[in-house]
């Protein structure tokens, strides 16, 4: 069986268990490391605004926090599950987790949802001399794959060198990318 393959069937397994626990599933990849096989199963929280709410911001982030219990809530079912269907036919480790405060920005769905979110962008080919852009991610077109970031770059605003210049200036600059310009986008940890 294909690694497209096993991961589909790890969201038809999955699909109506986590959405009935308040979870949802980010992402899903069967890789080979060394002589070894990892099936690594991310799991979300139901976005709050999906969820019955919730009163203060403090509340919200706790509702989207994903803890140990919820992984391995979320491992017992799929392991039993993986045991009674047996899709995969190699010996491998199942693991579940949070995608992370870093997570990466995968799906159409994931920029959509972190619009308005500071990210951490890496290009292919350089844009203006720059391949790796941090900014908020301002919007998203699901249909075109256009991706909007507002990034604030230093820009010199005198000579290099000269006692009288003056010091970079942070200035806001816009790029406009698509999906196929994108090499790894992920949220930036903000403190």
């Amino acid at each position: 069986m294909g690694k497209k393959k096993i991961t589909d069937v790890v969201t038809e397994l999955a699909g109506e268990y986590l959405s009935e626990n308040g979870y949802e599933l980010y992402n899903t990849e069967f890789v080979k490391e060394g002589r070894d096989w990892f099936l690594r199963v991310y799991i979300d929280k139901t976005p709050v605004a999906e969820t019955e709410g919730a009163e203060t911001e403090g509340e919200a982030e706790e509702q989207a926090y994903i803890s140990t219990e919820d992984c391995e809530k979320v491992s017992r079912f799929l392991s039993e599950k993986l045991d009674e269907s047996d899709p995969i036919e190699q010996n491998y480790y199942l693991e579940v987790s949070s995608p992370g405060m870093d997570r990466p920005l995968i799906t159409p769905e994931h920029y959509e949802r972190y619009v308005g979110h500071e990210v951490e962008i890496k290009l292919y080919k350089a844009i203006d001399g720059i391949k790796n852009i941090n900014g908020v991610l301002e919007s998203f077109d699901k249909e075109t794959g256009a991706v909007v970031v507002n990034s604030l770059e230093p820009v010199s605003t005198g000579k290099k060198g000269k006692k009288g210049g003056k010091k970079a200036e942070p200035e806001s600059k816009r790029y406009e990318l698509t999906l196929t310009d994108i090499a790894k986008a992920n949220l930036a940890v903000v403190f």
